[in-house]
């Protein structure tokens, strides 16, 4: 069979991950191809057909909506609007964020809504399948008219202008667009009515970002479930909170499912099963599935609206050949994915929140453990910095937070009042999703070092594979050393280590 997934009417996530991760290549459909020209069929007749102010097809743009430009400058307009919007600053786009934002772009424009060509929608297939990414930059976007300057960026190599990545044998190298386009003996285009509105205006900026976030974060809330059964059998804790009667009790799903993966992770612990002294554990143990499990329900909420998102036609005007119509309005407008994304974030930052206390738990010299986990102390201060590193990124993070959504600056003349400041909540987002990786990775050191305090007794198959595989990586701390590298070390581990997904109705 084929590498191909062909572009249809419904993209699910279980699509997007396999053309990620096995590299696909993407074509039109032959009902997409049709929509698309059907569509475009529809617009040419419109504007040969008559004189009247269409927004974004023969008018200026924003709050130059009124001002009509002559049939024969058309195509200059469009071209125009790529290179105006085009002022993007800050850092560069990761590239597989923008391999998303094109394979996005191309599935909404693929409805036959948006009035583009064929050959430009095959065009952007070009870049995809050729693994050409523009370069875009992640400063610029207020989330509504859409993400105007990002995607005037992806759209510009399409007129032979801006810049794109070229994959070269020591990674993405910067090109020219003019000189890569001469080597695959492709023209520019000459973008007709409509398209470049069409190509700059849409969410395809948050929602790349969005998706990015969804996958790590699958992997990341199995790794915080995973770690903080570590740190419970470290710290000797009680597995009775995580009794499935209890959380019956409260039915949320997401704590339901957090008790039954510790459960599953611990299920044949000595140390979990061995009796215990203390009545009760600290509530960054106790209240791990109440936490946790609450996160994960954001988590549900944030896949469904950004699901909901990846197969929407989010430009403007839209255009309804069936119903003769064109219809200006506002589904550009980033409101529903800023508002999820500054909730996953909090999400996000409690699981951090909460796995910095526990770390701090370990350290602190109780339940039979040695203070900051080192078998000298004075000499050594052991882990005691890690936990400090940890508690600044929780700190930086619960900045963060704060909500890009409820901020609008006026822009446009007045004619764009107000904005969801999506773009922000979702750079924002990955910054959240990136620290909490590493304040995991701080509470797995930790836990890992404060488990062989245990000894003999062990914790469950699972836990203890885990940890031989570490020990490969990291090797336990005895005298103090440069932990900069452990840190980055068990990261990466993090990162390359698979672990069973409980609740995959909830999060595949």
């Amino acid at each position: 069979m084929e590498n191909i997934h062909e572009i249809s009417n419904e993209l699910s996530m279980q699509d997007v991950e396999s053309i990620l991760r096995h590299d696909k290549k993407l074509k039109l459909s032959i009902h997409s191809k049709h929509a698309i020209q059907v569509c475009r069929d529809y617009l040419d007749k419109k504007m040969a057909g008559g004189e009247d102010a269409i927004y974004g097809v023969n008018t200026g743009f924003g709050s130059l909506c009124n001002t009509v430009v002559s049939k024969d400058e058309l195509s200059t307009l469009q071209e125009n609007l790529l290179r105006s919007h085009a002022c993007g600053t800050g850092e560069f786009v990761d590239v597989e964020i923008v391999r998303i934002m094109l394979l996005l772009k191309i599935q909404s424009l693929s409805y036959g809504n948006s009035g583009v060509s064929v050959a430009t929608v095959e065009r952007l297939i070009d870049f995809y399948n050729n693994e050409i990414y523009p370069v875009v930059y992640d400063q610029g976007s207020l989330g509504a008219s859409g993400d105007l300057a990002p995607l005037a960026h992806l759209s510009l190599p399409l007129i032979g202008e801006g810049k794109v990545w070229v994959e070269e044998e020591n990674g993405f190298e910067m090109y020219e667009t003019a000189d890569v386009l001469k080597q695959y003996a492709w023209e520019p285009l000459t973008l007709q009515s409509k398209e470049g509105l069409a190509l700059i205006n849409g969410t395809q900026f948050m929602g790349a970002y969005g998706l990015y976030v969804y996958f790590k974060s699958i992997h990341l809330f199995a790794w915080s479930n995973f770690i903080a059964a570590n740190s419970l059998d470290a710290f000797n804790g009680r597995l009775e909170p995580f009794h499935p009667a209890l959380h019956q009790l409260r039915p949320h799903q997401g704590q339901i499912e957090t008790a039954k993966s510790i459960r599953f992770y611990l299920k044949d612990s000595e140390i979990a099963l061995a009796p215990k002294t203390q009545v009760q554990d600290p509530y960054s143990f106790r209240c791990i599935p109440q936490v946790h499990g609450a996160s994960m329900d954001a988590f549900a909420y944030f896949k469904m609206v950004i699901t909901m998102e990846m197969n929407s036609v989010t430009d403007n005007p839209n255009v309804f050949p069936d119903l003769d119509k064109i219809i200006s309005g506002g589904n550009f407008h980033g409101q529903p994915l800023a508002l999820a994304y500054d909730f996953m974030a909090i999400a996000l930052a409690e699981l951090g929140n909460i796995s910095e206390r526990r770390t701090y738990q370990l350290i602190s010299g109780s339940r039979g453990l040695p203070a900051f986990l080192t078998e000298n102390p004075g000499l050594n201060s052991g882990f005691m910095i890690p936990q400090y590193t940890a508690a600044s990124i929780v700190s930086q993070n619960k900045q963060l937070c704060t909500p890009a959504s409820v901020d609008s600056i006026v822009s446009s003349n007045g004619q764009e009042d107000h904005v969801s400041m999506g773009a922000n909540a979702a750079t924002k987002l990955l910054r959240v999703c990136n620290n909490l990786e590493t304040i995991l990775a701080i509470e797995y050191m930790n836990a890992a070092q404060a488990i062989e305090f245990r000894r003999p007794l062990r914790s469950s198959t699972l836990v203890e594979e885990k940890l031989a595989a570490y020990r490969e990586l990291v090797p336990r701390l005895g005298n103090d050393r440069y932990l900069h590298t452990d840190i980055m070390q068990t990261v990466d581990f993090i990162r390359s280590q698979s672990l069973p997904l409980l609740g995959e109705d909830l999060i595949d």
